[in-house]
């Protein structure tokens, strides 16, 4: 089964439907985390993984809007109440079962407190090696990653909407995983929103 695996999108349709054309045929969709951006919504984001029927959990940019401190925010009246809803519904963490094969999707660590920043190059980054899943999908720090801890791959596509990562020359990027033959094929392209400013 082939997997798309796109994050961080913060509020960027135009990296999202690119990353979209760039993956081609995939079985299902998964996005882990940030797909709006500090205060801001965006209901073409939203929609299109809803439309698309995407896996999707919250990162900590969905946990700032849906808090307390994100009340002035939601009450913006340009916001598509049934897709704040939607997003709202979303969990922080999903675990799929899929042919047999165990799928932990998190925005920044299977571990508790969640919300650190673990860079491929941190020591933290054997902890993933912990998890009881044959891949661990994360999010959060916009830089790409494909290695093996254990007997787990860890996953993460960097970041598909606000490219940071200087290794890819601050590029977008979308990942997709075939989770029988466990290949990782992580694409970089430029943000589609930059070309047209």
């Amino acid at each position: 089964m082939k997997l798309g695996i796109v994050s961080d999108l913060h509020c960027n349709i135009d990296g999202l439907t690119r990353a979209l054309d760039i993956m081609g045929p995939i079985d299902e969709l998964l996005c882990l985390g940030d797909s709006i951006f500090e205060y801001r919504f965006s209901n073409d984001v939203v929609a299109l993984l809803k439309e698309r029927r995407a896996h999707v959990i919250q990162g900590n940019h969905e946990e700032i809007f849906m808090g307390p401190q994100g009340v002035r925010a939601r009450g913006n009246d340009t916001i598509d109440r049934t897709l704040l809803q939607w997003l709202a519904d979303q969990p922080a963490r999903i675990e799929l079962n899929i042919g047999g094969k165990k799928v932990l999707m998190v925005h920044s660590t299977p571990w508790e407190p969640r919300g650190t920043y673990v860079y491929p190059h941190s020591p933290q980054f054997a902890r993933f090696g912990d998890a009881e899943a044959d891949f661990v999908l994360y999010g959060h720090t916009h830089q790409q990653v494909v290695r093996r801890v254990g007997g787990v791959l860890v996953v993460n596509p960097g970041s598909t909407g606000d490219g940071r990562d200087h290794n890819n020359d601050r590029q977008l990027s979308c990942a997709v995983l075939d989770t029988v033959s466990e290949d990782v094929v992580v694409t970089n392209f430029k943000d589609p929103a930059r070309a047209k400013k």
